[in-house]
């Protein structure tokens, strides 16, 4: 959730920080309880600008006060100023510091999080956070970590998956967004120490096993959503979801995580997989067609039947394709540039590799039976123990005798 730095006008230094309300209208009647106003007398502006609707705030954006005339800003004033003199009188300094230190900001990866004690606290006493800030007579159960120049405290974790985390302290159940992978969520309760979600954590990865092929699979839109709001320099993760049948073609999705995701009949042409994690995705008869897989990692990926017509593997700086133990069964790989490309123990069975660059290429243990691979250059490529019952090598640019592969 955002917060904001709320003023009474440009000259106060003591502002409030206030979480964003979902509209306008609460926004508004919060900042009027927090000081104490009605919240007809005032407006809201930012920048020089009247806030009308909450989804231009920004986090930790500051907005200032406009009263509707000058008696209702003096009796502002004369308000605040009492509240001070009686905190004075009163000598309740410490109660307002116990007031303070009940609301706490956690920077979780970069980004800010605030919630109450009692949060941390009532439902997983035993755990991480809870003995963080588990108060027992001013004295910490367990040190907090430092914190940033707001305040907040940092912890060196994930914020994607501390999100559903925090929520499950806040209402007990475990809801995790289609885009976040209960595998991660996992991880981070496991390290937090948050016990009683994990059995439910581990119902959501068994259901998301199953359900590659459903009918709830991602869209497009979902995919560029996900890419828009995750920042560059944060690793996005679609680890284990489905994505079957999804139009892809064009896009941008280096670095991206597709470990065990369901990509099978995905249209994926003249789209930038480079560095990709398709370790064990299904991508049976997927159309990868003209698409870019510079050092992609595919181990043991299932790619029967898929269109990889064209494609490019091969690495100007170096980093090599591994695709080690991949199902390309009757896939169509014509024309691609693979030089280099690791294919160590792959099926490659009926496949269609005419007119590849397969140049350096390592393919010891493959299966190429009934391959074609006509017109195809194998020079210095590693063919041992590989099975080449019936593959075709004709109008080969270097003679299989010539070309040292069978070693």
């Amino acid at each position: 959730m955002k917060r904001v730095y709320v003023y009474r006008n440009k000259e106060d230094k003591n502002g409030k920080i206030l979480a964003v309300e979902d509209t306008i209208e609460g926004l508004k009647s919060k900042i009027s309880r927090q000081f104490e106003l009605s919240s007809e007398t005032f407006k809201l502006f930012l920048n020089g600008c009247e806030i009308e609707d909450v989804e231009v705030l920004r986090d930790e954006d500051k907005i200032y006060l406009s009263f509707d005339s000058e008696e209702e800003a003096v009796n502002c004033d004369r308000i605040e100023n009492s509240m001070q003199i009686m905190n004075v009188s009163d000598n309740s300094t410490s109660q307002e510091s116990k007031t303070v230190s009940d609301w706490i900001t956690l920077n979780v990866g970069g980004k800010h999080f605030t919630t109450s004690r009692a949060t941390l606290l009532a439902k997983e006493p035993l755990s991480m956070l809870a003995r963080m800030f588990a108060d027992d007579n001013n004295v910490y159960l367990m040190n907090p970590s430092v914190t940033d120049s707001t305040g907040a405290y940092l912890i060196d974790r994930s914020p994607e998956y501390f999100e559903p985390i925090l929520n499950y302290l806040r209402h007990g159940n475990v809801i995790i967004d289609h885009n976040v992978n209960p595998r991660g969520v996992m991880e981070e309760a496991v390290f937090y120490g948050i016990d009683s979600m994990i059995p439910q954590l581990h119902q959501l990865i068994e259901e998301s096993r199953s359900s590659c092929g459903s009918n709830h699979a991602l869209t497009r839109m979902d995919v560029v959503r996900s890419i828009i709001m995750t920042s560059t320099s944060l690793e996005l993760r679609f680890q284990g979801v489905n994505l079957s049948g999804a139009d892809l073609n064009r896009l941008d999705l280096r670095y991206i995580n597709f470990k065990y995701a369901c990509l099978s009949r995905c249209n994926l042409s003249g789209a930038n997989l480079s560095h990709c994690c398709l370790e064990r995705a299904d991508l049976s008869h997927a159309n990868l067609e003209g698409a870019q897989l510079l050092g992609v990692k595919a181990l043991c990926a299932n790619m029967e039947g898929a269109n990889l017509k064209g494609c490019n593997m091969e690495d100007p700086v170096g980093s090599r394709a591994i695709m080690e133990g991949v199902n390309l069964k009757g896939a169509n790989l014509e024309g691609s540039n693979m030089a280099g490309v690791n294919l160590r123990v792959a099926t490659l069975k009926n496949a269609n590799l005419q007119n590849c660059d397969l140049r350096t290429a390592v393919l010891a243990g493959a299966d190429l039976e009934c391959c074609d691979l006509s017109g195809s250059d194998l020079h210095e490529a590693n063919l041992r123990g590989a099975n080449l019952k019936d593959a075709a090598f004709e109008l080969m640019l270097t003679p299989l005798h010539m070309s040292q592969t069978i070693r």
